[in-house]
């Protein structure tokens, strides 16, 4: 696996990284817990050193998984995990934000237990807190640093302002946002600005939440513990409307022989050299597969069919429900 570093940090990482969120959160019931372990170590075993998670995944129970699976490898990995929101004591749902600099003191002394480790790699805000200054929090992180408890700070679906005085106060490492075939809103402001910057860019969701691996169409059904039921791009029309990309997918990655999942990573990583996907899983398989995308080479013709076949493509239905993307690009 080659390896890649995130702007002018000089933190150095896989590729390809492994979000881990999908093991414990999100995509339907929890996973076995050994049967991630496993997943997460054959990982590293493969050459990925960059493993993502946060303590709302769960909640707690992403990093305590995390904390346990790479504990034989720590010297050999790089841990990123999240603070920001809010959480009701009684259920542990997110209720809302939080960024005040006591709650990130906190979170990262909690995450450091759940964790197992006594320092975090990349600690990021994971949703800008409009009630508390950003210069605020950049400072909490940075007294954090100072203190030996975090090593790298970043940033989650922040906006270009934010960026930019947050990085005023303690340089920013990494931003992590979505970035796909299917959601490429950072192209605009985001990534001129952190090449401008030095800050590397860790696309979530690069496969489109799993729609741009071809294996799911308007007939796929989810568990109602999925939260991709309350997506509207995945609606059974979104979804056949969407189809269009995914074919167009089909169709280069047969010409390549590889599938369609390979060249949406591949894609990505041929953008720019500071960028990291972090694609997740819970099969060995598909691990796999995301790993030899970063074998797959994509000629300046290839990336010039792809750019020109998608620019005439409308993806259909909103990336997430009206409460949920007002929470982006702050």
């Amino acid at each position: 696996m080659q390896k890649r570093k995130l702007g002018k940090s000089g933190l150095e990482v896989s590729a390809l990284g492994l979000g881990c969120m999908g093991m414990s959160f999100g995509y339907g019931p929890p996973k076995d817990k050994q049967e991630m372990i496993f997943l997460i170590r054959g990982a590293v075993e493969r050459g990925i050193t960059f493993f993502d998670t946060a303590e709302v995944y769960g909640p707690f129970t992403n990093e305590e998984l995390a904390g346990e699976a790479l504990a034989p490898v720590r010297e050999q990995v790089v841990i990123a995990t999240k603070f920001g929101f809010k959480l009701d004591p009684a259920s542990g749902r997110q209720v809302g934000v939080d960024s005040r600099p006591v709650h990130i003191k906190e979170v990262a002394e909690a995450s450091l237990k759940r964790l197992k480790i006594d320092v975090i790699d990349l600690f990021y805000q994971h949703r800008v807190d409009p009630d508390v200054p950003i210069e605020d929090v950049a400072g909490a992180v940075k007294d954090l640093i100072q203190a030996g408890k975090v090593k790298h700070f970043g940033l989650s679906e922040a906006g270009v302002q934010t960026i930019r005085r947050a990085h005023a106060v303690q340089p920013v490492t990494a931003v992590q946002s979505e970035y796909s075939l299917w959601w490429r809103r950072p192209e605009a402001e985001v990534l001129p600005t952190l090449e401008e910057l030095g800050v590397g860019f860790v696309p979530y969701s690069p496969l489109g939440k799993g729609f741009l691996t071809g294996k799911v169409n308007e007939t796929t059904t989810y568990d109602s513990s999925d939260f991709r039921n309350i997506l509207p791009r995945f609606t059974p029309e979104a979804r056949k409307g969407n189809q269009t990309l995914v074919d167009l997918l089909s169709k280069i990655a047969a010409r390549k022989k590889v599938t369609p999942a390979q060249i949406a990573l591949a894609w990505l990583l041929a953008q720019k050299p500071w960028i990291v996907p972090i694609p997740g899983t819970t099969k060995l398989n598909r691990l796999d597969e995301n790993i030899g995308a970063a074998s797959v080479e994509l000629s300046a013709v290839d990336l010039r069919d792809i750019n020109d076949a998608t620019s005439k493509i409308i993806v259909k239905g909103d990336r997430y429900p009206e409460n949920l993307e007002r929470m982006t690009n702050l």
